[in-house]
């Protein structure tokens, strides 16, 4: 039997209950000390199982009603498919992650996020003019030259060498283009490229009031690459890419095994003494440092998400500003099993 429960949108920075009519989809706050979480009664569901249209549909009206929020407040929003059994538990989950909720308004006040995508407007014509690097002739005349014919490895050290200078060719213009826009706005970041003729998949963080500044540099660098390149833009958007809550539940082991990664063995712990056991363990294990020692990228992934993991589960358990540290044990772990961070 099906289960209804509390879907979280986000959180504003407000201490007013405000209700969001969508039609199908009603939806309001519930305030604690100051924000609030964006709320709508809906069926439990487990979204990692969810057929993709019906994903989609989610995701469509998630993106409406968030929309609906952004003309009156700045929105932190919340990872998709977060659901809270009750309003009790959603009260629990803001205090949970008011401290680390109020620090991301402070950054991310009047903020927006606009993705911008480029595109290869002829990548038959852009290959062409790869295949003319020097390298490229001279590794393709060296192969026609060679006795016996070309093989069907020389033929995939062409394919290499030819996507090394694609991507070398890409990264450029894409560099170009953030240089050209981080002017007109806070902070970027680079998404996975889709597809070899995508050059660019970035996410810019501004401030509203220069939405018009973004759009008209924009069209600047459409303008330049007119022959080459095709953008498109969406957005505003909250700062998904930036900001995006997530609730988290972690596992006792996990809490003991981030502990014993940084070498902290007392119970009781300060996030001074957090941070300066990430800063004796990244002196050990940084790969800068110990280029030659197998496996340090990985011995280096692992101290850094132990210490993510300790001060999550800090920030979580110490809400008051003057809260000097926490314990790391069983017992206190029973009562400070929700974690709210940002989504890495």
């Amino acid at each position: 039997m099906s289960k209804t429960g509390k879907y979280i949108y986000g959180v504003i920075n407000s201490d007013t209950e405000e209700f969001f009519d969508m039609g199908e989809v009603a939806a309001y706050t519930i305030c604690f000390e100051g924000i609030a979480a964006v709320v709508s009664d809906s069926e439990i569901v487990d979204c990692s199982h969810m057929p993709n249209d019906t994903l989609g549909r989610l995701l469509v009206s998630h993106q409406q009603l968030i929309e609906k929020v952004m003309a009156k407040h700045t929105i932190i929003p919340m990872r998709l498919g977060t659901f809270a059994q009750s309003d009790e538990e959603v009260s629990m989950i803001l205090s949970k992650g008011y401290r680390t909720i109020k620090d991301i308004f402070e950054k991310a006040k009047n903020s927006i996020e606009i993705d911008v995508v480029a595109t290869l407007s002829d990548f038959g014509s852009f290959l062409q003019e790869i295949s003319q690097e020097e390298e490229i002739k001279q590794l393709k005349q060296s192969l026609l030259d060679k006795k016996g014919g070309v093989a069907i490895d020389d033929q995939m050290k062409v394919g290499v060498l030819v996507k090394r200078h694609l991507d070398k060719s890409k990264a450029g213009y894409a560099d170009q283009i953030q240089a050209a826009l981080s002017i007109v706005c806070d902070s970027f970041k680079a998404h996975d490229l889709m597809d070899d003729k995508m050059v660019l998949n970035t996410a810019f963080l501004l401030n509203r009031n220069r939405q018009k500044d973004f759009e008209r540099k924009v069209e600047e660098i459409n303008n330049k690459f007119e022959e080459k390149l095709n953008f498109r833009c969406v957005g505003p958007l909250p700062p998904y890419s930036f900001y995006t809550l997530e609730v988290k539940r972690p596992r006792f082991e996990e809490i003991d095994w981030a502990k014993k990664k940084l070498g902290l063995e007392k119970d009781f712990i300060t996030a001074i003494e957090i941070k300066k056991a990430h800063y004796r363990s990244a002196l050990t294990c940084h790969p800068d440092k110990n280029p030659d020692t197998p496996n340090i990228e990985q011995r280096f992934d692992e101290m850094t998400r132990a210490y993510r993991i300790l001060l999550d589960y800090y920030r979580a358990s110490n809400q008051d500003e003057h809260d000097e540290g926490c314990y790391l044990n069983e017992q206190a772990f029973e009562k400070n099993a929700v974690l709210v961070t940002t989504m890495a």
